[in-house]
């Protein structure tokens, strides 16, 4: 009789120094675990039967650490119920422990060429919150157990619409470990390249968020991780709220929705609403995609991107080998030192076996995101792959990699489950480094928007983005975050400076003002297309920025002079000095009822209109002009290259009244 030992875990993950326990049996004594007959089947009741009796069984068991391979410890293992104590020094890591029988000569044991049976799964978290850096790696466990048992008749959750599927499995059971070489291939890379990060199961992102997620900056979650709870999901997108940051080197990525119950060892995922018993008690809970009815929450709002409009390949998994991204925004940091140029491809093989995307139109050449289904605009592509003749090997669709800000935190997708099969190509290797150090770094960056026009002045108003070229000619482009063209709208020789109100106030519509050199403010409609231009009042002697705030138009003097009059221009009255002289400005920007000034090396400081001095607020890439909307700001470098940044960035803790510098 074959003696094959098997085993699963009492969890997914053990803290450092803490202790996991295993159910052990061989093929022959392995019951259902949830059968109440079956005196063995709980893991606390301690491990009363003998050697001998039911269930019992005596074997080897080998742990080592499944990212380096390292054999951590062979000992010797007793059950049904077996314990390991996990050393306090062994590091945070996915780790696989193999059970081998000791009877000599059985086909299955230490004698057999064959080697270990089976390996069993977990990770090993932290003891305390970040003893391995800012970087925090999630392991997909649910997606594992998804796909144990699959196409066996009520043990497993696939084929998705097979009448005998299961709506739920449980985690007491063997097998639930890896569904591909996804992870793993990222894994090694990580642990190769000399990262530091700490590893968690994803279920611990379920059960204790807070703790897990203190303190870090960075969120890696690789691979094909498919299924997420509302609580994984609400914590994740609460942590990126408050200035985490996550990167996505996977696809598929939150597809489903799933519920756990029996304190976390039976995952439901019925993919029918009408099954579902919790329809009637909360909707929202439902398991189904993410996007389908009654849950309505497509993922994209935290990922970006959604397998809705990312293809498949499953009829021909060699089909991704060809694949490639193809550069769309070439001058972004997260390409840099790569030496790409937009319309190069890359990261051939990476692409596939299923990608997500967002829904995109193509805008003078570039892609920008329409937002239709449920991408924020906010995303950015950085590269895509047209995957549509991939409709008769699967699906077919696209995928687009990309970025955005949430919150106070940034999100990065590579959109594809197969980002890790190609980190031996040194794109993709130093994309992933770029991300990784960016994302886990210090926050306040400036975020590149494209480029393309010598702006002496910039103005946001009305979703449009003007600017006053270096040739006399105002420009326009979207406001958004994408690297879009700029369009000449007409020539405005002599502005030196852009503004627009935040809103309207009476008697002051929304206009778009401009500083001439010879001292005139002047203002016209903020359409894209050709508008008069009219004279309102003079301005100060030697104003080089004008800023309206709470109906009054605010100047800025070269020499460091700041003055103020009504805004409307049928209000008489002179120009006030407001407080003593500051630093000297370039240009002068508002955001949120704050003036924003930029000085000559580049330096942003802040003040309230009636406050009493100017704030330091950090650097910027070498802007030579500003503008400010809706808690951003927005700036120009001298060669046109855009960039932008939050106000108040993740992780400040200062504000601008306090005097704290970045």
């Amino acid at each position: 009789m074959t003696l094959a030992v098997r085993a699963y875990a009492a969890r997914t993950s053990v803290p450092q120094g803490g202790s996991l326990r295993f159910r052990l049996a061989t093929d022959d004594l392995m019951t259902d675990p949830t059968d109440p007959t079956d005196p063995t089947d709980d893991p606390a009741a301690g491990d009363p039967v003998a050697d001998g009796e039911r269930g019992a069984v005596g074997c080897r068991a080998r742990v080592r650490d499944a990212v380096t391979g390292e054999v951590r410890a062979e000992l010797d293992a007793s059950g049904p119920w077996w314990t390991l104590d996990v050393p306090g020094g062994w590091p945070s890591s996915l780790y696989a422990v193999a059970f081998t029988s000791d009877i000599p000569g059985t086909p299955d044991g230490p004698d057999s060429p064959d080697g270990p049976d089976e390996e069993t799964y977990f990770v090993v978290r932290p003891r305390e919150p970040r003893t391995g850096g800012a970087i925090l790696v999630s392991v997909p466990f649910l997606t594992w157990q998804a796909y144990n048992g699959a196409g066996v008749p009520g043990e497993g959750l696939y084929p998705t619409e097979s009448p005998e599927r299961a709506g739920r499995v449980t985690f007491d059971r063997p097998g639930g470990g890896p569904a591909g070489n996804w992870e793993d291939h990222f894994y090694r890379w990580l642990s190769r390249s000399g990262i530091r990060a700490d590893y968690c199961s994803n279920l611990d992102l379920h059960e204790d968020p807070d703790t897990l997620l203190r303190d870090r900056r960075l969120l890696v979650i690789p691979g094909h991780d498919e299924y997420w709870t509302r609580r994984m999901r609400d914590a994740a997108e609460s942590f990126v709220a408050a200035g985490g940051n996550i990167a996505f080197f996977g696809g598929n990525t939150c597809w489903w929705q799933v519920r756990l119950e029996d304190d976390g060892r039976t995952m439901v995922c019925h993919r029918d609403a009408l099954l579902d018993p919790m329809a009637a008690i909360d909707p929202s809970l439902v398991t189904v995609e993410w996007s389908g009815s009654p849950v309505c929450r497509p993922e994209n709002s935290l990922t970006g991107v959604s397998f809705r409009r990312g293809a498949g390949c499953w009829e021909d998994m060699d089909a991704m080998k060809s694949e490639a991204y193809t550069v769309r925004f070439a001058e972004h940091w997260v390409f840099e030192g790569t030496g790409l140029r937009d319309g190069d491809t890359f990261g051939r093989g990476a692409v596939g076996y299923e990608t997500d995307a967002a829904e995109y139109a193509e805008v003078d050449g570039v892609p920008l995101a329409t937002g239709a289904d449920g991408t924020p605009a906010d995303f950015a592509i950085l590269a895509t792959a047209d995957l549509r003749h991939w409709r008769h090997l699967g699906q077919g669709g696209h995928a687009t990699m990309g970025i955005m800000r949430r919150g106070a935190g940034t999100v990065f997708n590579a959109a594809t489950i197969g980002w890790g099969d190609a980190l031996d190509d040194p794109v993709v290797d130093r994309v992933t480094r770029n991300v990784l150090a960016r994302l886990a770094g210090a926050p306040g960056w400036w975020e590149p928007m494209g480029g393309g026009a010598a702006a002496l002045a910039l103005a946001a108003c009305e979703r449009q983005l003007f600017a006053a070229g270096a040739d006399g000619d105002l420009w326009v482009r979207p406001y958004r975050t994408q690297n879009l063209r700029w369009r000449r709208i007409e020539p405005a020789p002599g502005l030196v400076a852009l503004t627009a109100p935040r809103e309207a106030t009476p008697g002051s519509p929304v206009l778009l003002y401009g500083l001439h050199a010879d001292g005139r403010v002047v203002a016209r409609e903020p359409v894209t297309g050709r508008a008069p231009w009219r004279d309102l009042y003079d301005a100060p002697p030697g104003a080089v920025g004008i800023a309206p705030v709470d109906q009054t138009m605010f100047a800025a003097g070269a020499d460091g002079e700041l003055w103020w009059r009504p805004l409307a221009a049928g209000r008489s009255g002179p120009w006030t000095r407001a407080g003593d002289a500051g630093p000297a400005l370039v240009a002068l920007a508002h955001v949120g009822g704050r003036l924003i000034g930029l000085t000559r090396d580049g330096e942003l400081r802040v003040r309230t209109p009636g406050g009493d001095g100017w704030t330091p607020w950090g650097a910027t890439p070498g802007l030579v002009t500003l503008t400010g909307t809706a808690g951003r700001l927005v700036g120009a470098t001298p060669g046109g290259d855009l960039f932008w940044r939050e106000l108040v960035h993740g992780g400040t803790t200062g504000h601008p009244q306090t005097g704290n510098e970045e």
